[in-house]
């Protein structure tokens, strides 16, 4: 009676399993239709109707016991079945690093709480597991290397045990937070500006910094003689294919949180990731050298950026071209974070044909956020982004930022000697052109746009149509060319509701804006030119185009 209870269970299993796939599927092939760009080919992983319970490994979900090997005995078990679900039930269960292998499902349950332990040292030095130049790291919480076909679903949490890795800033949290974190043990340093986990983590920078000083390599020893330094990833999945998470709460990484890197066919949905909104470097969802991926349904409250494209290295493996190439980000929601959709900072492999589409902004510090640097940069283009609301932005609802790293923009933009430096264009000088931005209603922001484009290298072809952006300040254009805003309604605190520094072939088009009596447009600098408007109600044209600053009073047409 026993063993038929459990062939009706393995049974019903199986079918609900089937029906959630197709269901996906139908979701997937949903979205995927008439797309402006390449549409990501995707096909959905399968795993074999093997059922895995750590429980039947010694696994206990009693919230003391390590349960790190019954996972571990679980995992290898499935794998020679030939692979199949690995099933976590209802309960808590500390764990140290977890390894998928291919052909596996993890699966929690709902009330299924997998707590990753606070001792470091449950997280072994191992080789790092994509092509960067040091060899050893700390073993993620979970974990694959070249692994195909691999799911991470259901409806549980995964808590990452962040707080026992990170260093806090004190400018990040209340007077309170901070006496509270204080108190809780860790050290803070001389200047009374960080707060370390422990001694041991806050010197090793030193000593890190002392051999790369002396040009010595970094050897396991030393990794392992600073391992409470370095901050591992939370799901680090490395050139892998394959890939499903789905319905997972993950909570409080030491880094970033979901982190694909030179992986493929990838599926992201109905998941949620929550860290501390001080925690450091807390990404939400990163997606480094990943191709043909869907992002959908999901939530994202973090300490760092939300959904963000890292165009880095590609591997041995991935075919020539694009690092970052047919992804689809749509349908999610991005509380807290330094941006909404962000692409950089690194864009060394290049990235194009993404479509970021009905996804709503709250409260993050940019929405729509584009950064680099010199000896960062490669080729973006073929970006299209439509019907995105944004509300509670602190700073730009739209940055294209090319100076990452010298400053915060709002700075870098006073800085006429930086924006007017040209150094001679290389392999590696970010080139962001061919942009499309539709449909973008953001109800209050610090500025509309920001665009510091670099001298030798301008952003080109950026297209803003149909849009309504409330902010207090007005839209800055630095360095750009070709640069089109149409059919769009601003509304601002302080005038101008345009500055057009050093920039050609700006147009605009059937523009609103209030206060209407305001100054429109400041021109500048001698190499600004050919800056038309049509369509553009001004009460008082003689007012309300300034030119300044060696710009040619010829650079302005107004049709």
């Amino acid at each position: 009676m026993k063993n038929l209870k459990k062939i009706l269970i393995l049974n019903l299993f199986c079918w609900l399993a089937f029906a959630q796939t197709e269901k996906i599927r139908l979701e997937i092939d949903g979205y995927l239709r008439n797309l402006p760009v390449d549409a990501p080919r995707i096909s959905l992983p399968e795993f074999p109707n093997n059922i895995v319970n750590i429980k039947d490994f010694g696994a206990v979900g009693d919230g003391k016991f390590l349960n790190t090997s019954a996972i571990k005995s679980a995992i290898e078990h499935c794998s020679k079945l030939g692979g199949g679900t690995v099933l976590i039930p209802a309960g808590v269960w500390i764990t140290g690093p977890i390894k998928l292998e291919s052909n596996i499902n993890l699966k929690l349950e709902r009330g299924a709480f997998l707590q990753f332990s606070k001792n470091i040292s449950d997280y072994p030095v191992i080789e790092r597991l994509d092509d960067k130049a040091k060899k050893f790291v700390i073993s993620s919480p979970i974990y694959s290397v070249m692994a195909e076909n691999i799911a991470i679903t259901g409806e549980g949490i995964i808590d990452g045990a962040g707080e026992v890795w990170r260093y806090v800033k004190k400018e990040k949290q209340t007077e309170q937070q901070w006496r509270d974190l204080i108190a809780s043990g860790g050290v803070v340093t001389a200047d009374g500006k960080q707060w370390w986990p422990s001694r041991e983590a806050m010197e090793a920078e030193q000593y890190l910094d002392e051999l790369e000083k002396n040009g010595k390599k970094l050897t396991k020893e030393d990794v392992e003689k600073t391992k409470e330094y370095f901050r591992p990833d939370f799901v680090r999945l490395s050139r892998s294919r394959r890939i499903l998470i789905d319905g997972v709460t993950f909570l409080n990484s030491p880094r970033f949180h979901l982190h694909m890197v030179q992986s493929e066919n990838i599926v992201i949905r109905n998941v949620k990731v929550y860290s501390p909104w001080w925690g450091q470097n807390t990404d939400g969802i990163d997606l480094s050298a990943c191709r043909d991926v869907i992002v959908y349904n999901s939530t994202v409250d973090v300490g760092d950026d939300g959904i963000c494209i890292k165009p880095s290295n590609i591997s041995n493996e991935q075919i020539s071209g694009p690092a970052c190439e047919r992804i689809l980000i749509t349908n999610n929601i991005v509380y807290h974070a330094h941006g909404g959709f962000v692409i950089g900072s690194e864009g060394i492999g290049g990235a194009r044909n993404i479509y970021v589409y009905n996804n709503t902004f709250i409260g993050t510090d940019v929405g729509l956020r584009f950064k680099c640097a010199r000896d960062r940069g490669g080729l973006i283009e073929n970006i299209y982004i439509e019907n995105i609301i944004m509300r509670d932005i602190k700073e730009q609802a739209i940055l294209f930022d090319m100076y990452y790293n010298s400053g915060d923009p709002e700075t870098v933009v006073k800085n006429y000697a930086l924006l007017n430096k040209s150094e001679p264009i290389t392999h590696l000088t970010p080139k962001y052109q061919n942009i499309f931005i539709k449909n973008i209603t953001c109800l209050d922001a610090n500025r509309s746009i920001l665009i510091n484009g670099l001298s030798e290298l301008p952003v080109k072809n950026i297209f803003i149509e149909d849009s309504y952006i409330s902010s207090k300040l007005g839209a800055s254009i630095t360095n750009a060319d070709s640069i089109k805003i149409f059919n769009s309604e601003f509304k601002f605190d302080t005038s101008p509701a345009f500055t057009v520094l050093q920039s050609k072939n700006i147009e605009f088009k059937g523009i609103k804006f209030n206060p209407a009596d305001e100054i429109f447009i400041n021109v500048k600098g001698e190499k600004t030119k050919n800056v038309t408007f049509e369509d553009v109600h001004l009460n008082n044209p003689a007012k309300q185009i300034l030119i300044s600053d060696k710009a040619d009073k010829n650079a302005v047409i107004q049709k």
